[in-house]
């Protein structure tokens, strides 16, 4: 009769005593099946974090293998929702009794979306990283959602810079003449003319919000939708002439300091129902070599700092 394999997680003696707050694995390959508000349901690639408390001072460690098998059952067998993950957690923590009182997943992965042009009517893809944290400690459930939104920001004293030299351009070319619209009007269309431009830049709004504790389902599009519409220079996918003018009179019309992102979006996020909320502003700067950085949180107590 075959002897049984050792456990030594369950039966040898700690090294060295005492408690620790999370253990487990890192970066496991999990497809999961999605269900957001708004969207069919979408298959994502992710990579998942999985963690519990090791809350008794002399067990050697945690049985990591039964992490592994929850969020397996959760990739082969169930739709990504905020009830599965939470029974997720309840099934690290009961897989624990007497190790642990505290569990925790992080999943990282790219959520594909159709982004309809500005005005061509045309359609593509475009890819945004999204985090979902939960964890669940003395039963309490808790669900962070993370989005990064790229878009342009163009600079308002570079602008007001670039209109200055125009007037300046345009006082040498017509000083002391009788000015007639079709001249001015050729003019203006010249690189003589519009001789500079104000510098933009690609920037990221890191957005994480603190989901209501009876939250049902993910609503991850309306997230990245109303940030997107806030800012109203979301880069593009499909382009065509017609936008890119779009693009650039956007622009022009939208001229932010990365204050001015950071203000934008906490007072849109300060209207919704978040239990909490931080943004980090980037402004990848092209005339300067480091960035514009700009940080808002909701303010609430024992809530995120930045």
């Amino acid at each position: 009769m075959p002897t049984s394999m050792p456990d030594i997680a369950h039966s040898a003696d700690a090294l060295q005593t005492g408690t620790l707050e999370w253990v487990g694995m890192g970066d496991i390959e999990l497809p999961l099946q999605l269900a957001s508000k708004d969207l069919n349901e979408i298959p994502v690639n992710a990579k998942a974090d999985a963690f519990v408390s090791l809350d008794k001072p002399d067990a050697k460690g945690i049985h990591m293998s039964r992490l592994f098998l929850a969020l397996d059952t959760l990739s082969c067998e169930q739709t990504l929702t905020p009830t599965t993950l939470a029974a997720v957690l309840d099934q690290f923590v009961t897989t624990h009794k007497d190790l642990s009182n505290a569990a925790k997943v992080v999943l990282n992965f790219e959520l594909p979306l159709r982004r309809a042009s500005l005005l061509s009517g045309k359609q593509g893809w475009k890819s945004y990283p999204v985090t979902i944290t939960a964890t669940m400690k003395e039963q309490a459930l808790s669900i962070e959602l993370a989005v990064d939104v790229t878009y342009s920001s163009t600079c308002p004293c570079s602008a007001a810079l670039a209109r200055q030299l125009i007037q300046n351009a345009f006082e040498e070319k017509f000083a002391g003449q009788p000015l007639d619209h079709e001249s001015v009007h050729a003019w203006l269309g010249t690189t003589e003319g519009i001789l500079a431009t104000p510098h933009s830049q690609r920037s990221i709004a890191n957005i994480k919000v603190q989901l209501p504790t009876d939250v049902k389902e993910f609503d991850i599009k309306g997230l990245i939708d109303i940030a997107e519409q806030e800012l109203k220079t979301p880069v593009q996918a499909a382009v065509k002439r017609e936008d890119e003018q779009e693009f650039a009179r956007l622009n022009g019309q939208n001229l932010m300091f990365c204050e001015d992102a950071a203000r934008k979006l906490k007072a849109l996020l300060d209207k919704q129902d978040y239990r909490d909320f931080y943004v980090k502003i980037n402004h990848y700067e092209s005339l300067h070599a480091h960035d514009a950085v700009a940080y808002a949180v909701k303010g609430v107590e024992q809530g995120y700092t930045a």
